[in-house]
């Protein structure tokens, strides 16, 4: 899971409950600066939450860009109901563009779509669903199909805890397993606040953890290991692509994601020194490797 490299949202972001067409969903919103861009759909990965982009959105917004980012169905302070069903991917897709709606509406104007991970599946069924609101497509350490093996084998151990055990009891062994801890990132502290701040993260991802809903986890966890795939269905769709990874990804190895790029004709940016996550490992980087795509896509 991607660790949020600080909490405290900036300056002009505001959190709050968007009413879209198919319910609620829990964001976080720079359009709240008055800034009168473009607009940026961010999606969270596996486990994660609208916080994964938190350090995303001051530089974003400094740059003219209305962020939105987004805790899906289920996960974190959305919420969902306890069936499974309700988390297929075509519904996670169709979420999505109830989202865009309501954007559109907001501040008219096509939406650059990004998703993270599994958020990354996600954005690119809602793509192939119906590109026309989109802009742009990027997929963040997001790769053609099912997960690696060796992340197939943790997928496969979590969906059997999800069965017998409880979601704290699955925390605790996660904990124990050092399966939660990622990069800190770039964080606002001085070195005197970084032992509080990190203990706050701590604490926050434990509450996150526990606030998601297990038949979310569940039906997503089955996407991550058995998502086929269909680069070669995106790409038919011509949309300006980006694709985004760290140095390092165990998810889907890095060589993987830039045969991907490849196919897909897409831009193609390594961020140097991080791993799955580079939008929590090195937001400033990462902003500024995003803008320049989609200052491109609005110069094309």
């Amino acid at each position: 899971m991607s660790k949020p490299p600080f909490l405290a949202l900036p300056a002009g972001v505001r959190a709050y409950r968007m009413a879209t067409a198919r319910g609620e969903f829990a964001v976080h919103d720079t359009g709240g600066t008055g800034r009168t861009g473009p607009t940026v759909l961010l999606l969270p990965g596996f486990t994660g939450s609208k916080e994964d982009f938190i350090g995303l959105l001051e530089p974003l917004a400094q740059t003219g860009f209305r962020a939105v980012a987004v805790d899906g169905r289920g996960q974190f302070e959305t919420g969902g109901p306890p069936e499974e069903v309700a988390y297929a991917q075509a519904e996670l897709a169709r979420d999505v563009h109830a989202i865009a709606t309501v954007l559109e509406l907001e501040r008219p104007g096509t939406v650059h779509l990004l998703g993270h991970s599994l958020g990354g599946l996600v954005a690119r069924a809602a793509v192939l669903l119906d590109a026309a609101p989109f802009a742009s497509l990027t997929l963040m350490s997001s790769g053609p199909a099912a997960v690696s093996p060796s992340q197939q084998k943790r997928v496969r151990l979590l969906l059997s805890a999800l069965e017998t055990m409880s979601m704290a009891a699955i925390w605790e062994v996660m904990q124990e397993l050092d399966q939660s801890v990622g990069s800190a990132g770039e964080a606002p502290y001085s070195r005197r606040e970084v032992e509080e701040a990190s203990a706050a993260v701590e604490e926050f991802l434990r509450h996150r953890w526990l606030a998601n809903v297990p038949e979310q986890l569940a039906a997503t966890g089955q996407q991550l290991l058995g998502e086929p795939d269909r680069v070669g269905e995106l790409a038919s769709l011509g949309l300006p692509f980006h694709v985004v990874s760290g140095t390092e990804d165990d998810a889907w190895p890095v060589p993987l994601l830039d045969r991907m790029a490849q196919r897909l004709g897409a831009h193609r940016t390594v961020v140097a020194g991080t791993g799955h996550s580079p939008n929590a490992e090195r937001p400033a980087q990462t902003a500024r490797a995003l803008v320049d795509f989609w200052l491109s896509v609005s110069a094309g």
